[in-house]
């Protein structure tokens, strides 16, 4: 019979690393990744048989948890009608109309099929909307793997064009400029020198790639009202915190309308798909109207964008994000209160169905904030929890997800599981 090991073993003959994303190799934390076999609702059941609780959720997609029934039927249906076509269908004007229903800062919509790939075409169309090259992005905001995005912030404010990645030249990464997140005498020092030169701004209102970490007050609206009066267009990339965090995304919580949204993962139901949308005079620069090409030949997958709808309608229900919310807060707290019982340095928080674990006093406010906290400790209570049965992402800079299906059970032996896990940490 495989393992997980034995899995892995072979999977690095034939995989780079044995694995098809990298945070799945456990580098960060180290020890064997876990190959899955099937999940139900909250829970999941790697080759060993062995069951988890789900904390990752597919990073994101699942809030409605595994093997959904109406998704899972919607899939099927779709699949036996055909499975792609290449040609518009009626579920593509349903998903457009329901996400331009849903976020009043979308007028007009594009699907793709990954979120990198929206991050990609949204810069691309602010480009041509605006006719200028420079774009900001923030240290640790993570777009997907776009080569002019995969930049990181060296040791002062800003960093012109240092790739965090081989193979992407320097040129690709010129008109980048990386800003550190949350802090706004950078920002606006960089609207003084280069308003005119910027094309856009793209920022995760909510920072899901460095753990979960909010926003200062007020500084996405001092975003919003430098764009505004330099002609840059604001990008939020909401693929991880759309429908995840308020139904309207963090636009919704924090009352600031971009120009432009990015979106993924819930929308897709756990299946590929991305989208891209704003105001209409940007949007028609994209082909065949405008000049802005972009295409995808199984954008709009009709299987992928059934389980989105199938995802969505039950999302958008009543009383649905409550429920999954005040999980998720109880969630943070339970944690919280195991790490002052065990004298850990721990905290944790919620923002609708996404939560933070961080091994600090408090909550990091920036990147350097969150590389500082305690990194050993973190791996250790990773380890930990796998063996009670608790599946968390494999790096201290993921947040964590919830779904509907997470209740009472769950919540009690995640609780116990992580005082657990910490009394061993605090006696070793």
């Amino acid at each position: 019979m495989p393992n997980n090991r034995s899995l892995y073993e072979k999977s690095q003959v034939f995989i780079p690393s044995g694995v098809n994303s990298p945070v799945r190799a456990f580098g960060a934390v180290g020890g064997t990744p876990v190959f899955m076999d099937k999940g139900k609702g909250p829970l999941i059941w790697d080759v060993n048989g062995k069951c988890y609780i789900d904390y990752v959720c597919s990073w994101g997609p699942l809030i409605l948890g595994h093997a959904n029934e109406q998704v899972t039927e919607a899939i099927f249906e779709a699949a036996r009608n055909g499975a792609t076509f290449g040609a518009p269908t009626e579920r593509e004007l349903e998903m457009a109309q329901l996400l331009v229903d849903s976020f009043g800062s979308i007028q007009k919509v594009r699907l793709v099929s990954s979120g990198t790939e929206a991050t990609m075409s949204a810069i691309r169309v602010a480009r041509g909307y605006t006719g200028r090259k420079k774009i900001i992005k923030f240290e640790g905001c993570y777009h997907g793997h776009v080569d002019s995005l995969l930049v990181k912030a060296g040791s002062g404010a800003l960093t012109f064009g240092q790739p965090s990645s081989a193979g992407i030249p320097e040129a690709v990464t010129a008109d980048t400029i990386v800003l550190s997140f949350g802090d706004f005498q950078a920002l606006e020092d960089i609207f003084t020198k280069h308003g005119d030169e910027l094309a856009a701004v793209i920022i995760e209102p909510i920072a899901g790639n460095m753990n979960l970490i909010k926003p200062p007050t007020d500084y996405l609206k001092l975003m919003r009202k430098l764009c505004d009066h330099s002609g840059t267009i604001l990008i939020f990339d909401e693929v991880m915190t759309g429908f995840r965090v308020g139904l309207e995304g963090a636009q919704g919580l924090f009352d600031v309308q971009p120009d432009l949204t990015t979106l993924g993962k819930v929308i897709g139901g756990g299946l590929p798909m991305g989208a891209f949308g704003g105001r209409a005079d940007i949007m028609d620069k994209l082909a065949p109207e405008g000049p802005v090409y972009q295409a995808g030949t199984l954008s709009g997958n009709p299987v992928a964008v059934a389980a989105g709808l199938a995802t969505l309608r039950q999302v958008l229900s009543p009383g649905f994000f409550n429920s999954v919310s005040r999980f998720t807060k109880k969630l943070a707290d339970g944690l919280t209160q195991a790490g002052k019982k065990s004298g850990i340095k721990l905290s944790s928080q919620a923002i609708g169905s996404m939560f933070g674990v961080y091994f600090s006093e408090t909550f990091p406010q920036s990147f350097s904030e969150s590389v500082s906290t305690d990194q050993k400790a973190f791996k250790q209570f990773f380890h930990e929890m796998l063996e009670h049965g608790v599946y968390l992402a494999p790096s201290s800079f993921e947040a964590g997800f919830t779904s509907i299906t997470h209740g009472q059970e769950e919540l009690d032996k995640t609780v116990f599981a992580a005082q657990k896990a910490l009394k061993k940490i605090a006696q070793s």
